[in-house]
């Protein structure tokens, strides 16, 4: 069997409270998820599924336990594991292409051309039907177009594991329905998980 691209094995994460003690989070998750799976955490609000992505993407440690992307520990975030968080997390002084390309920049500006750069950014945007808002600052769009910035800003990485918290709150149902189908078809096409 192929060995997995995350592992979560025994992670235990509590949280210490201001009048002393800690809350525990979770406790005991083993996790394995192969390269081009998908997984849903499904579960209350307050129940740690959050918290569990944040350890995935290097964001926060376990307090026990191991998170490992093959094969090695995660200690911290990087462009291999993206989140796309309940937020917008957009800077709001940037365009949404801009927001785009700063991450576009970051990965890819040490080996790839300004055109292509900037071709990468487009096509991220046009994945999320975005291409006609790209000169746009965030208050100039709607809470469903920030978040599709946001996909298209970690799509445009090219993560090996793509996080997902709640990515489609803002959005109205047919957006919704639409970012299902392109996200399915684009993270199968690109093998990511």
């Amino acid at each position: 069997m192929t060995p997995p691209l995350v592992a979560v094995q025994d992670v235990v994460k509590d949280f210490p409270l201001q009048g002393g003690g800690n809350y525990l989070a979770l406790k005991g998750i083993d996790l394995d998820i192969r390269k081009g799976e998908f997984i849903s955490l499904i579960g209350h609000s307050g129940c740690g599924k959050s918290t569990l992505l944040n350890m995935i993407a290097g964001l926060d440690l376990p307090t026990g336990g191991t998170v490992l992307l093959e094969g090695e520990t995660v200690k911290r975030p990087g462009p291999d594991k993206m989140v796309v968080f309940q937020n917008y997390s957009l800077l709001p002084w940037l365009t949404c292409a801009d927001n785009v390309h700063l991450a576009v920049e970051r990965v890819f500006g040490a080996v790839e051309s300004k055109t292509q750069l900037r071709a990468r950014t487009m096509h991220a945007l046009e994945l999320v039907k975005l291409t006609h808002a790209a000169d746009k600052r965030p208050n100039e769009i709607s809470g469903g177009m920030k978040q599709r910035v946001g996909i298209a800003r970690a799509l445009s990485m090219e993560p090996k594991v793509l996080l997902l918290d709640e990515p489609m709150a803002g959005m109205n149902v047919e957006e919704k329905e639409d970012m299902v189908d392109r996200k399915s078809t684009r993270l199968n096409s690109s093998h990511r998980t």
